[in-house]
């Protein structure tokens, strides 16, 4: 198909480079015109200084930016320019409220929208191998999903444009949850003066077992915090969800608690930090 791919961060860059590998003609903007002018001369395709001029007749407009307002601003400027019948596919964690925003926006324009978070981080982004959990009308998901399917290993359409908001902002609420019970496990092991990769080698083949504690436990014990989604980005995902439950009468205490968490690793010089860095806080 003819895509465009607006967004080249950590996730956007290789997620882009899949669809190009994987045959698809692709367009690509980025806000920093070096990291697109980068992306082309690595993988071909072709990098653009406006979105209007990426997104000119393309099928399929892919978005991977940062927030409700970042995808407001793109969609804004793509809907004129796009091919008639188009899909935009939405990857950024935002809010199921813009979701919706922007399907009626792009329903005005004969388009149509799919709301599609993406799991998995960056090594997930590069290895082609991410979750992702779709919003939207049911053609439009059938439509796209031989595209999105290049960069994930599991896609699932949640139900109607939002819903797969609703589902990341589920996946996010339950690594809160996980990630802090894994540094109080961490951190109360070496309180207690237990060899942590023992520790790590007793409990993690039981009930405790889980991706973070098997991917982060050893780097946690070391205080090593660069491996990839930082705490900005989770504050953001959580106060997101948080906002949702608000609306929707859902009782979320850990999600909320764990949020205060992360704001005092912020104020600890950590907002870079990767989401493992609360076992810092607790050892500061």
């Amino acid at each position: 198909m003819k895509t465009a791919f607006i967004g080249l961060g950590v996730m956007g860059f290789p997620m882009a480079g899949h669809l190009k590998s994987a045959g698809h003609e692709v367009a690509v903007y980025n806000r920093s015109p070096d990291k697109a002018r980068r992306w082309a001369e690595k993988h071909g395709g072709s990098a653009f200084a406006k979105i209007a001029e990426a997104v000119s007749g393309a099928e399929v407009v892919l978005l991977c930016v940062g927030n409700d307002d970042d995808v407001r601003d793109v969609v804004a400027q793509a809907l004129p320019a796009m091919a008639e019948g188009g899909v935009i596919v939405d990857h950024t964690t935002t809010s199921a409220k813009v979701a919706r925003e922007m399907a009626a926006l792009a329903a005005a324009s004969g388009l149509s929208f799919v709301d599609a978070p993406v799991s998995g981080g960056q090594a997930g982004a590069e290895n082609g191998q991410l979750t992702i959990m779709a919003g939207g009308d049911q053609a439009a998901y059938d439509r796209v999903l031989p595209v999105i399917e290049v960069y994930a290993k599991a896609v699932r359409r949640m139900g109607e444009v939002g819903a797969g908001q609703l589902t990341k902002m589920c996946n996010q609420i339950a690594i809160a949850g996980v990630v802090q019970g894994v540094a109080e496990a961490l951190h109360f092991a070496k309180r207690a003066g237990l060899p942590t990769d023992d520790v790590l080698a007793a409990i993690s083949k039981g009930s405790a077992q889980s991706w973070q504690m098997e991917n982060r436990w050893a780097t946690m014990a070391r205080g090593e915090f660069e491996f990839g989604f930082a705490v900005d980005w989770m504050r953001k995902d959580l106060g997101i969800a948080l906002d949702e439950a608000r609306a929707n009468g859902a009782t979320l205490p850990g999600a909320a608690l764990i949020d205060q968490f992360y704001a005092e690793v912020q104020a600890m010089g950590g907002a870079r930090w990767d989401t493992s860095s609360l076992v810092a806080r607790l050892e500061k």
